[in-house]
C-alpha cells in the first residue's frame, strides 16, 4: 500500500479498547496488541489523498475531542483486514458459518424509525465482511430524474456478496462513509468482477459526490455488510418469495430478483440446483418515472412468466401511463390484502423501503401469524 507524501501519520500500538492522539479517538472495538515486528495501524488526518494502489480503508469511526462528529480515516494495511475489525459484531463468526436460504434480521429488524445521519452509526452492530476492496467507476447513467446508477469494477478476488447486501462506500476526500445496497446479481460479480449501485440524490455527502463529482475511472473502495439477503443452497427446500419495495428500496430486492432469475436459468440449463419457487414483486413509487429498473423487471417477468410476477404501484401519477406499462400499474399504494393473499408456510417476505412502510407491512404480516423468521426487512433513510 502506498500513501501520498502529504499524509500526516501517527503510529500507534493498540493494546486496549481506546487509542487517543492529537484530539482523535477511536470508538471501542476489538483489542489489537502488536509487537514491534507486527504491522502497524496508522491514523491519518481528515485531509486524505489516495494513490491508485491504496486498497484498504476506514474500519473505525473517529470523533473530535469537542464532541463533534469527524470523519477521519484509519488506514490499515491489508494484513490486518484478515482479522476482526471494529465494525464487526460479536455474532459475526456464528453468522458466517450458518448456511441457510435466509437470515432473519435479528439486529436490523429491531431498529427504530428515529432518523440518524451516519451510516456507520446506524449499522454499527451489523455484520460486515473483513475485506475492504478498491473499486473503479466504469459506468454511470441516470436511472430516473433523482437516481443515478453506477457500475463498479472490483478486481479484488476476495470481494464477494450475497443478494440483498449493501456496501460501505468510501470516497477519497469525503469524510462521511456512504451506505448503498447492491442492485446487481452476485453472478455479474463472478463473471465480470462488477457490481451496480443506484443512488438517490440527497444532501448527504456521499450521494452528492456520486451525483455531482463522480466520473468514469473515479476510484473508491467498498466493504460488504448486512444481514438482509437471500442465499439458498442447492439442497435447500424450495421457497416462494414476496418482495415488497418502496422507492429506492428496490435496490436489494432487485438483486434478490436477479439472483433468483440466475438460479432459474442454472436449473434449466443443468437440470439441477436450487428449486426456485414463485416470486411476486410489489413495488411502489411516486410516479412511473421514479419506478426504477422497470425494463429489467418486466424483462424478467416475460422471461419467466410462470415463476416471476410484479405489481407496480404509483401514488402521485400526474401524466398518462404508457401502454407498455399499463397492464402492470396500479394507481395507489400497496394494500394489505394484496400481501395477505400470498401468505403460505413456504413463503418468505422481504421488505425494503422507508421505515414507516417496513414497520407497517412487517407488523401486518406478524398479525397474520407469519413466523418472524419468514419476515426479513431492511430500513433505509
Amino acid at each position: 500500500m502506498e500513501l501520498c507524501e502529504n499524509f500526516n501519520i501517527w503510529k500507534h500500538c493498540l493494546c486496549s479498547n481506546w487509542c487517543i492522539s492529537e484530539g482523535l479517538s477511536i470508538i471501542p472495538g476489538p483489542k489489537y496488541c502488536m509487537s514491534l515486528s507486527q504491522p502497524a495501524i496508522y491514523l491519518v488526518t481528515p485531509k486524505i489523498s489516495w494513490t491508485s494502489k491504496m486498497c484498504s480503508l476506514p474500519d473505525y469511526q473517529h470523533r473530535h475531542q469537542n464532541g463533534g462528529a469527524m470523519g477521519c480515516a484509519a488506514v490499515m494495511i491489508p494484513g490486518l483486514l484478515r482479522g476482526p475489525v471494529g465494525a464487526i459484531c460479536t455474532q459475526a463468526a456464528s453468522l458466517r458459518s450458518t448456511r441457510s436460504a435466509v437470515r432473519h434480521l435479528s439486529l436490523t429488524s429491531v431498529m427504530k424509525s428515529k432518523r440518524k445521519t451516519d451510516h456507520l452509526e446506524r449499522t454499527a452492530n451489523v455484520v460486515r465482511r473483513e475485506v475492504v476492496s478498491a473499486a473503479k467507476v466504469c459506468g454511470a447513467a441516470n436511472e430516473s430524474p433523482s437516481v443515478k446508477r453506477l457500475r463498479l469494477l472490483v478486481a479484488d478476488k476476495d470481494f464477494s456478496f450475497k443478494a440483498g447486501q449493501w456496501v460501505d462506500f468510501f470516497i477519497p476526500g469525503v469524510s462521511v462513509v456512504g451506505g448503498f445496497s447492491i442492485c446487481s446479481s452476485p453472478r455479474l460479480l463472478e463473471q465480470e468482477r462488477m457490481i451496480e449501485l443506484a443512488v438517490k440524490y440527497t444532501n448527504h455527502p456521499p450521494a452528492l459526490w456520486i451525483h455531482n463529482q463522480c466520473t468514469l475511472d473515479s476510484e473508491v473502495a467498498v466493504r460488504v455488510g448486512g444481514e438482509f439477503f437471500f442465499d439458498p443452497q442447492p439442497a435447500d427446500a424450495s421457497r416462494n418469495l414476496v418482495l415488497i419495495a418502496g422507492g429506492v428500496g428496490i435496490n436489494p430486492l432487485l438483486s434478490i430478483l436477479r439472483h433468483s432469475a440466475d438460479l432459474l436459468r442454472e436449473r434449466a440449463n443443468k437440470g439441477s440446483g436450487y428449486d426456485t419457487g414463485t416470486i411476486k414483486l410489489f413495488y411502489s413509487a411516486k410516479n412511473t418515472s421514479e419506478l426504477l429498473f422497470k425494463k429489467n423487471i418486466l424483462d424478467l417477468v416475460n422471461e419467466f412468466p410462470e415463476k416471476i410476477a410484479c405489481s407496480l404501484h404509483v401514488t402521485k401519477q400526474t401524466t398518462q401511463i404508457s401502454a407498455a406499462l399499463k397492464p402492470y400499474i396500479t394507481e395507489g399504494r400497496i394494500m394489505e390484502q394484496e400481501i395477505r393473499d400470498h401468505i403460505s408456510k413456504e413463503t418468505l417476505f422481504y421488505i425494503c423501503g422507508p421505515p414507516p412502510m417496513t414497520d407497517f407491512f412487517s407488523k401486518q404480516l406478524e398479525n397474520s401469524h407469519v413466523p418472524k423468521e419468514h419476515i426479513c426487512f431492511e430500513k433505509w433513510w
